[in-house]
C-alpha cells in the first residue's frame, strides 16, 4: 500500500521542530489515504535511549503509525542488494579522497557548491591497488547526469545538482542518500514529507532512484523551526522539547504555527490544506 513516513535519527530527543515535521507528515499521509510508517534512522548517531523516548514522545502527541517501527540498520541487506545492482551495472566506482580534500576540490570556481569533481572517477587499476593500499575507499555513484528535477508540493519544481555522490562511506556503512532511496521502495514509501534543509538532496536521491528501477516519490519539504537569531533550533534554544514543555503547550505551539486547531491529529484532518501551509521558516520563541 503507498505510504508516507517519518524517519528520524535517534541522536537525541525531538523538539517542537522535528515534532512539528512529524505531524505534517502524519497529516500528508493520512488526509491521502496513505498508510503512514515509522523508520528509526539507527545507521549513524545512536544515543542509548532516545529511539525510546522519540517514539513515546510522537505517541503523545497522537501520531501513530502503522506496523511496528523499523530500523534502518537491520535492512542491511537490502542496501547491499543495491550496491550490487549499481556495481554490476557499471554505476561504481571507488574513492579515496579524505574529507579536507574533497571539501578543497568541491570550492572550485567552476563547480555547484558541495559538488565532488570526479578525482577518483578514472584511476587505473595500479592506481586504485596504490590507493587502496594507504586508506579505504569509499564508493561514489557514477552520474551519468548533471543535474535532474523533482517537483515539490511547497517548492513546485526544484532543479539540483547530481555529483557523484557517496553510495557507501569508507567505514563500510551506507551513505544517508543511499539508504533513504532503498528503505523508501522497499517500503512502498512515494510521498517524502521532511524538513526542508533536505530538499537539495532530492534531486540526487530522485535520480537515484530511477536508477535502480523504483519510480520517484512525490515530495513536500516543510519550513524548519529556527531560533530567534534565525538558526535552526536545537536544544541549546532552551525549553524545546515535549519533556521540557509537557504535550499541551507542545501540541499549542506546533498547531497555532500552522494555523490548525484541535486536540488531537484526527482533529487536523478536515481544515488540513497543503496549500495554506507556511512557507517560511516557524521562529520558536523560547
Amino acid at each position: 500500500m503507498p505510504a508516507g513516513r517519518f524517519a528520524p535519527s535517534p541522536s537525541g530527543d525531538l523538539h517542537v521542530g522535528n515534532l512539528r515535521t512529524a505531524l505534517l507528515a502524519w497529516l500528508f499521509a493520512r488526509s491521502t489515504g496513505r498508510s503512514f510508517l515509522m523508520r528509526v534512522e539507527d545507521l549513524d548517531r545512536v544515543r542509548a535511549g532516545s529511539e525510546e523516548q522519540q517514539l513515546a514522545d510522537l505517541r503523545a502527541l497522537g501520531i501513530d503509525w502503522d506496523g511496528p517501527a523499523v530500523r534502518q540498520s537491520e535492512r542491511r541487506d537490502v542496501v547491499d542488494a543495491a550496491i550490487a545492482t549499481l556495481e554490476s551495472a557499471g554505476l561504481t566506482y571507488s574513492c579515496f579522497c579524505t574529507r579536507r580534500e574533497v571539501q578543497e576540490a568541491a570550492s572550485a570556481p567552476h563547480l555547484p557548491p558541495g559538488a565532488y569533481p570526479g578525482t577518483c572517477r578514472d584511476l587505473t587499476a595500479d592506481e586504485r591497488t596504490a590507493r587502496a593500499a594507504e586508506r579505504p575507499a569509499a564508493l561514489r555513484l557514477r552520474s551519468a547526469t548533471p543535474t535532474w528535477t523533482v517537483h515539490d508540493e511547497l517548492h513546485g519544481d526544484v532543479e539540483g545538482a547530481v555529483d557523484d555522490f557517496v553510495l557507501r562511506r569508507n567505514d563500510g556503512v551506507p551513505a544517508y542518500n543511499l539508504a533513504v532511496v532503498v528503505d523508501d521502495a522497499a517500503q512502498d514509501v512515494d510521498q517524502v514529507v521532511r524538513g526542508d534543509d533536505l530538499l537539495t538532496s532530492a534531486p540526487r536521491q530522485a535520480y537515484l532512484a530511477t536508477l535502480l528501477g523504483h519510480a520517484q516519490p512525490t515530495y513536500a519539504h516543510v519550513p524548519l523551526a529556527v531560533n530567534t537569531q534565525g538558526v535552526r533550533l536545537a536544544k541549546r534554544d532552551g525549553a524545546v522539547t515535549l519533556r521540557e514543555l509537557g504535550r499541551d503547550q507542545a501540541w499549542a505551539m506546533i498547531t497555532a504555527s500552522l494555523g490548525l486547531s484541535g486536540d488531537t491529529p484526527s482533529d487536523l484532518l478536515a481544515s488540513f490544506d497543503p496549500a495554506s501551509l507556511p512557507r517560511q521558516p516557524w521562529t520558536v520563541v523560547g
